[in-house]
């Protein structure tokens, strides 16, 4: 296998590749990591420190449908986290839409999809806050949307630690922008181990990384990226 790697101004990526048995083709640009993949040249690729706007951006004029799910592991525990781009899963259909490729990337990586629903408050907090109104509501329809596409799931409200604690193997926060924090929450402050996040809606296998990502987090989104094309 061959994986292709970002270097940007962030140039912990080139430390992790130099503890990883298998080959890694180093881009310099953003152009470049998109050809390299898109053209067959190598078997993934990871962002690594380069622009994540910037490659979505381009990847989006040939998958119009892409969303990323961060993969982590916390307390021996993996599971995908999304929406974590601060502009994706605005709307029910593009949260519904996740739903339905985290399951099918779960299941062709043999695991049975258990989703957890979230929303911004408990049940018992309706009529405090009207926002959190509007999300528990939409929270109870997204869940109703994906139990009609014949997906386990369970709506768990603003209970992030019984998800994780229960068998949900993937989680939907309200929004990009609270997934983002729950993100930096989980593996920036609390030692939450990160893989990278997988694109879903496309054929090829691409990995997005933070770029605050240390040098055993690239290791990981490196490995998990072999990982994934080697089982494709």
């Amino acid at each position: 296998m061959v994986i292709a790697a970002g270097v940007g101004k962030n140039t912990k990526i080139l430390e992790a590749i130099d503890d990883v048995d298998f080959d890694v083709v180093l881009a310099e640009s953003e152009d470049q990591l998109i050809e390299l993949l898109m053209n067959g040249e190598v078997d993934a690729a990871i962002r690594g420190s380069l622009s994540a706007s910037v490659i979505m951006s381009k990847l989006k004029k040939i998958y119009p449908e892409l969303y990323r799910a961060s993969y982590i592991e916390f307390n021996g525990k993996k599971f995908l986290l999304a929406p974590v781009g601060i502009d994706e899963g605005e709307s029910l259909e593009q949260k519904l839409q996740l739903a339905i490729l985290g399951s099918e990337f779960l299941e062709a990586e043999g695991d049975k999809p258990y989703i957890a629903v979230l929303s911004s408050g408990r049940p018992n907090d309706k009529g405090r806050n009207r926002r959190v109104d509007e999300s528990m509501d939409a929270g109870e329809s997204l869940t109703s949307m994906i139990k009609e596409k014949s997906i386990h799931v369970k709506h768990y409200y603003a209970l992030i630690e019984d998800a994780i604690r229960d068998e949900a193997n993937f989680i939907i926060a309200p929004d990009g922008i609270i997934g983002n924090t729950i993100f930096r929450t989980l593996v920036l402050v609390a030692g939450a181990e990160s893989y990278g996040a997988v694109t879903l809606g496309m054929n090829e296998i691409y990995i997005d990384t933070s770029r605050s990502q240390d040098v055993d987090g690239y290791k990981r989104a490196l490995k998990f990226a072999n990982q994934l094309a080697g089982s494709s």
